[in-house]
């Protein structure tokens, strides 16, 4: 396919992008399947984060892609920086990192798109075009993780533990027994057991182990 300049898209014109990512291979190679597409221009490349930032401000291009370790300033520095800055650029992070918590925190911090890096060229393409629509694009492979840290981080901000079940939480987390944890705050056996009944309806589990473990899950033990 020849390479002679963006076609335009149903809205009359190109979509415009920023490349940015530190390995000029890689680099290149998504510039120029951006353009083989016919429907999006790039409008400049960057090596780093500050570069990318900098251009962005002097082109604002309708999309960003950046690599999230880019070096300066990381993806998700310059997704910050765009949402702080209010700059009409909407940014895809491109990243080998699949941890469904570092796509969340992009996701929170801003970020219009999320793609694994070994993405085919298709997927990118359709990725910029549906984000300078107006859309959020993260990819197949690891939306499944991003719903699950979605749904862990709702556990978290939903679980409210009184003081004596915290209490009686932290104790099992140093590896007290009932009667232990009862003498070290001075209350009866029973009084210790109903609470950790309640601690253990409020996390879905039935022993010491699952509450520790699940607390630890949640965040309710940081």
């Amino acid at each position: 396919m020849r390479e002679d300049g963006p076609m335009e898209s149903d809205s009359g014109a190109p979509v415009t992008v920023v490349v940015a990512d530190d390995h000029p291979v890689y680099r290149e190679g998504i510039a120029r399947g951006l353009r083989l597409s016919g429907r999006i221009e790039v409008l400049a490349e960057a090596g780093d984060g500050a570069e990318a930032l900098r251009v962005i401000r002097e082109l604002e291009p309708q999309v960003a892609l950046i690599d999230y370790r880019i070096p300066t300033m990381d993806g998700i520095a310059v997704v910050h920086a765009l949402v702080r800055d209010q700059l009409p650029t909407r940014a895809i992070l491109l990243s080998a990192t699949t941890d469904a918590a570092v796509v969340y925190r992009a996701v929170e911090e801003g970020a219009a798109g999320y793609l694994a890096k070994d993405a085919k060229r298709a997927e990118i393409v359709d990725a910029v075009l549906k984000v300078a629509s107006g859309k959020q694009v993260v990819s197949e492979d690891l939306a499944g993780g991003l719903v699950d840290e979605i749904r862990l981080r709702a556990d978290r901000d939903t679980t409210v533990l009184s003081e004596r079940e915290r209490q009686v939480l932290h104790g099992f987390a140093e590896g007290k027994s009932i009667p232990q944890v009862a003498a070290e705050l001075y209350l009866g056996a029973s009084t210790v057991k109903t609470h950790t009944q309640r601690l253990y309806e409020k996390l879905g589990v039935s022993d010491r182990a699952a509450a520790v473990a699940e607390a630890m899950r949640r965040g309710l033990l940081e």
